[in-house]
């Protein structure tokens, strides 16, 4: 762009459900102004604290401008710049080599460092499709949640997220939204303004809980036996629409049956809460229709975690609260805008597609799997990695383990990348990636009702290029052929859709990266007369399709790996529960080399109530160390009753190599897998606390 007033259409490629709009003012090839998009109904001209210095972020001094090859050892992070040429030659051997003999050696992790379609996994899933080698499950964040709604609702599907601000009641269910969803939270707060009653349910009493109307601390992980306790009451009061439950339910009765084993009583003593408490929950959330639940994924980072989301998706149909736009829940809304996977990633590409396919790898189980030295039921030892659009050694769980699986000399590592993290620094090569204002994309979002298109601002900084044409780049000097591996950004982005399903309503690329961004044609009460992606097209209490897996067909209550209730041993070693919720200022591991970011953030630190820390000898203020069997983090105690007792609370992730002690939270949790789903169990950590 030339200097003007002129500005670019762009869309915040992070993992947060508001997906902005924004727009992009260019002087002289820099960025010096971005902004919310005023026209933008969920934007409304306002962005996060975070993506508001995104500048700092493109034109950051450390930001990674020429392909670079490692000359140090695994983690030192030491290398020196090399051209595109000498990369793509080292690239396209090492992988041509174990791709000719054992291409499930090869394996690529990514997740959302863009919600980009085009440069998350299209021409990068076509190139590894191609090539034949493992699969990658990405679960790491929300997949527990996703099966939640999927068994239930048929999909990740909700509410429409403006209608917040019509509610009576609105329920904030295991999330933050100050710091994680800013705009849902302006709703919320209208809604307030109103007279509706807000309500936070979370072991932390978060910056949302304190400004909500009522907080309920229950202990991480009983979110499910809550939900049960609210049906027990809604049912043995008779607040239910019995209409909407013969018509567009399925399994009622049977869902009665199990409700009715959880009593306010006996939920109680689970979740550490009063037993009044429940009562007037589930009174309160049953005096209205306009009753409207926002849970985030916090609940659901527990062995539990699916079927705590299914419990808490089942209660808008017991009391009709669906019929009302101002009503039902919100977890994703996803779903409507359906991608064409078929065509975004071609697996038809996959050497034997589609009668034999390649192992699958969980991402959650990177650690494991890094240190598998490969067996008949494993399958052969992993080679290569190629990582984008992730920070691994930071964010993965089990730390230590994936550490050690990264320090391997023998694991040739690929890492594309605009700053050099923690996992670039055990990199082979490091590749330098493009940012959003740089390259085309094309976004949905879940947590509102549009898809958006993003223009590039700016020529790419230094030598950075897409990943789009990194893989591009690769495919080509390793002498594959195949036409998907080369098609154009543009091409791609106008296949990313299933633009014919009547939701997009005549949108296209040609429009929508025209406009900016459009809304789908999703109805205002989407489920007031059923119309569920179920088998049944019902809201199924009890699923079919899990009992002829030998699943549980209803929801329930699962306690924690790592509680008392799930292991009594080790809760009598390490006594404290750990959740590590995002921090305000970071958004995962992003942000985090921000300084202006982390200034304000401060240092890592931990929340433990003042019962907890006296007996432990601890003041505010304190260095302390968190630790368990797997491993240790040291952090600066805040002495708080935001925690509830027998609950640390530290928010995260920091870089390791920003950390004090060049370690984080993600020392401390495990690779153990979520009921539903294969997701992390992020929040099922027990720990103990020590001064230093």
């Amino acid at each position: 762009m030339n200097a003007s007033a002129d500005f670019a259409r762009a869309v915040c490629p992070h993992d947060c459900p508001d997906t902005c709009a924004m727009r992009v003012t260019v002087e002289d090839g820099r960025a010096i102004k971005i902004a919310g998009d005023p026209d933008h109904p969920p934007t409304q001209g306002v962005l996060c604290t975070k993506v508001s210095r995104y500048a700092e972020r493109v034109h950051h001094p450390m930001r990674l401008t020429q392909p670079m090859k490692r000359v140090g050892r695994k983690g030192e992070g030491r290398f020196e710049s090399i051209s595109w040429e000498e990369a793509s030659e080292i690239a396209a051997s090492r992988l041509g080599e174990i791709a000719a003999r054992t291409p499930e050696a090869i394996l690529p992790y990514s997740y959302a460092g863009t919600m980009g379609l085009v440069q998350g996994d299209s021409i990068a899933q076509r190139f590894f499709h191609k090539l034949g080698a493992s699969r990658l499950d990405r679960t790491i964040c929300a997949a527990a949640g996703a099966a939640g709604l999927r068994y239930t609702y048929g999909s990740s599907v909700g509410m429409h997220m403006e209608h917040f601000a019509e509610s009576e009641v609105i329920l904030i269910w295991g999330g933050n939204p100050i710091a994680s969803n800013l705009h849902f939270w302006t709703r919320a707060q209208e809604a307030k303004r109103n007279g509706a009653k807000l309500i936070a349910i979370d072991p932390y009493r978060s910056l949302t809980a304190e400004k909500c109307h009522q907080h309920i601390a229950l202990k991480p992980g009983t979110d499910g036996a809550l939900a049960l306790g609210m049906m027990y009451v809604l049912i043995t009061d008779n607040r239910l629409d019995n209409d909407y439950l013969v018509a567009h339910t399925h399994g009622y009765e049977a869902l009665k049956a199990r409700a009715l084993t959880y009593s306010p009583a006996r939920v109680a003593e689970i979740c550490g809460i009063d037993e009044q408490v429940i009562v007037d929950l589930a009174r309160l959330y049953g005096s209205t229709r306009k009753a409207a639940i926002r849970m985030n994924y916090g609940l659901q980072r527990v062995r539990g975690g699916g079927n705590a989301v299914r419990a808490i998706a089942c209660l808008p149909a017991l009391t009709g609260a669906w019929r009302e736009r101002a009503g039902g829940v919100l977890l994703s809304s996803s779903g409507w805008a359906n991608i064409d996977a078929n065509a975004l990633q071609r697996p038809d590409l996959i050497p034997g597609w589609p009668k034999r396919l390649p192992r699958v790898i969980n991402m959650n189980q990177i650690g494991n799997a890094l240190t598998h030295a490969g067996d008949a039921a494993f399958g052969p030892k992993i080679e290569a990695i190629v990582v984008y659009n992730s920070n691994p050694v930071a964010v993965a769980p089990d730390s230590r383990t994936v550490a050690a699986g990264f320090a391997r000399e023998d694991l040739f590592t690929i890492v594309l990348e605009q700053f050099q993290t923690d996992t670039a620094d055990y990199a082979d090569l490091l590749l330098p990636a493009t940012t959003q204002l740089e390259h085309l994309d094309v976004h949905k979002s879940y947590g509102h009702t549009y898809v958006m298109a993003n223009v590039p601002a700016l020529a790419p900084v230094g030598e950075a290029r897409p990943n789009t044409e990194i893989f591009r780049t690769i495919a080509r000097k390793m002498g594959l052929t195949e036409p998907a591996l080369f098609e154009a950004d543009e091409d791609v982005a106008a296949q990313a859709f299933q633009w014919g399903d009547p939701v997009f309503d005549g949108i296209d690329w040609t429009s929508l990266k025209a406009n900016g961004w459009a809304k789908l044609n999703v109805a205002d009460a989407p489920f007031a007369n059923g119309g569920f992606r179920t088998p049944s097209g019902k809201c199924e209490f009890y699923s079919d399709v899990l009992a002829k897996m030998g699943l549980d067909p209803l929801p329930d209550y699962l306690p924690p790996y790592e509680s008392a209730d799930g292991a009594p041993e080790l809760a009598a070693r390490y006594p404290l529960a750990m959740i590590s919720p995002p921090a305000r200022n970071f958004l995962n591991s992003t942000f985090v080399n921000i300084e202006s970011l982390r200034a304000t953030e401060g240092e890592p630190h931990v929340d433990l109530n003042p019962a907890d820390a006296v007996s432990r000898g601890i003041a505010d203020g304190d260095e302390v160390r968190v630790f368990n069997d797997r491993g240790a983090m040291r952090a600066r105690a805040r002495v708080s009753d935001r925690a509830r007792e027998g609950l640390v609370v530290g928010l995260s992730i920091w870089w390791k190599k920003l950390s004090p002690d060049g370690r984080n939270a993600n020392e401390v949790t495990s690779q153990a897998l979520t009921d539903l789903g294969g997701s992390a169990t992020f929040y099922d950590c027990l720990v103990e606390v020590e001064r230093v």
